[in-house]
């Protein structure tokens, strides 16, 4: 068998079970979740022995720190994923839903009703958690699935989709519900990504490169997930303290995720009483600063050690490090502020921390993000965050998805007509 007849067999497998899914039950699909999160906590052992042979491997590799973060899995984040599955369960089911319903001038009666997508594959790189996660949203939203998951955590992902799957069958879904693209041959996403009429929508998560190659080649509609170049603004009017501790955060929570800051702006006429305060705790952090002039003659004014912030380049404005560099800039004010941003973000998640309730309002109302947030860290940009379950990806583009879709994203809609015998002249 081929290549791409393997990929085609999986998508067919995925259709077909696709047609049975969107006759279930809420209670059906329901208590499927509660099986695949029972089967994480059981096998949590199994799947964390996959997991560290694929940290051996990416280890052997070279593969930096933040993106051993987002592969690395211990008994703790396996319950977590399952927790993610239990929270998905307690969620309004998301089909079946009418959002119209009108009786036409004839006396038909004409109700819009939310269904699944049908096929939802996903392509994604090295978070293994990604697989439960979007294997849970789509048995609740029912859809089938079809993952591929990047080389980096092969084993881990193998593992977790066959526990997944077997559950989701064991529990009454249908068989292939759950396929999981196990070869490592990248050639393999290339053949999801052209089988229109199999695949319904596809969904790269992941690096630009990644997404960007998605979006060139793929034959089938795809839901974009974007990259992170995140900022925080400090206006005039901050409170230093909260400013220290927001982009503390955003930026140092957690280097290798989407939401983390990468550019530190601040106002020049509050610069020097806020910006040593944050550089020295930055340093302390690891971080390397990219800084332009202002930031750096502050930076040696307070005394930071030699190497602990450097030149910003232009690249370095419009760069998703995902790691231990920040790009720190000051600005005249609110407008040089909102378009800098508007230039170098990636849409994601922005944030302004001020007091002055009209820079507030200016700032959420003209940054063009998915997410913009006052007096927040950008690190709320998440799924479970916001509310809405295990998230399947943060969308950055202005089409039905938008910010951390989940459920919602992966219906559409039929219109559903009864009538009682009208005809159309």
């Amino acid at each position: 068998m081929t290549l791409r007849d393997e990929i085609v067999t999986l998508a067919e497998e995925a259709k077909a079970a696709s047609v049975k899914l969107a006759t279930t039950t809420a209670d059906e699909r329901d208590g499927a979740l509660a099986a695949m999160a029972a089967a994480l906590r059981e096998h949590a052992a199994e799947i964390v022995m996959a997991n560290s042979a694929d940290m051996d491997a990416a280890r052997e590799a070279g593969t930096s720190e933040a993106l051993l973060d987002r592969l690395m899995l211990d008994e703790p984040r396996v319950n977590a994923m399952a927790d993610a599955l239990d929270e998905l369960r307690g969620l309004p089911d998301p089909l079946g839903v009418v959002s119209l319903d009108s009786t036409m001038y004839n006396g038909i009666q004409l109700r819009r009703v939310s269904v699944p997508l049908g096929v939802v594959a996903m392509v994604y790189e090295a978070r293994p958690n990604v697989t439960a996660d979007a294997a849970g949203i789509c048995i609740k939203s029912g859809n089938a699935c079809v993952l591929r998951g990047g080389s980096l955590a092969a084993r881990s992902n193998e593992t977790i989709a066959d526990i997944l799957a077997a559950a989701a069958v064991g529990s009454g879904m249908p068989e292939g519900c759950i396929c999981a693209v196990t070869t490592t041959d990248r050639a393999a996403t290339d053949v999801l990504m052209e089988l229109h009429g199999l695949v319904d929508v596809l969904i790269p998560r992941g690096g630009a490169g990644l997404i960007r190659h998605c979006v060139e080649h793929a034959k089938v509609p795809v839901i974009e997930t974007g990259t992170g170049n995140c900022h925080v603004y400090v206006h005039e009017s901050a409170d230093p303290a909260m400013a220290h501790d927001i982009i503390m955060n955003a930026k140092c929570r957690r280097l290798g995720v989407c939401n983390a800051a990468e550019t530190l702006l601040v106002d020049k006429t509050v610069a020097a009483a806020v910006l040593p305060a944050i550089l020295r705790d930055l340093a302390a952090a690891g971080i390397t600063v990219h800084g332009d002039e202002t930031a750096r003659a502050l930076a040696a004014e307070a005394g930071l050690p030699a190497g602990a912030v450097v030149e910003a380049t232009d690249a370095d404005w419009a760069t998703e490090y995902l790691g231990p560099h920040l790009a720190v800039g000051c600005v005249t004010g609110l407008d040089e502020a909102i378009d800098h941003i508007n230039r170098y973000g990636t849409k994601h998640s922005e944030a302004i921390v001020a007091t002055d309730e009209a820079a507030i309002q200016a700032f959420l109302a003209r940054v063009d993000a998915a997410a913009v947030y006052a007096n927040a860290s950008t690190a709320f940009t998440d799924g479970g965050q916001f509310g809405l379950g295990a998230e399947i990806g943060i969308s950055t583009q202005k089409i039905h998805a938008r910010g951390p879709f989940a459920l919602e994203a992966l219906t559409s809609y039929k219109y559903v007509l009864r009538g009682d015998g009208q005809v159309r002249a």
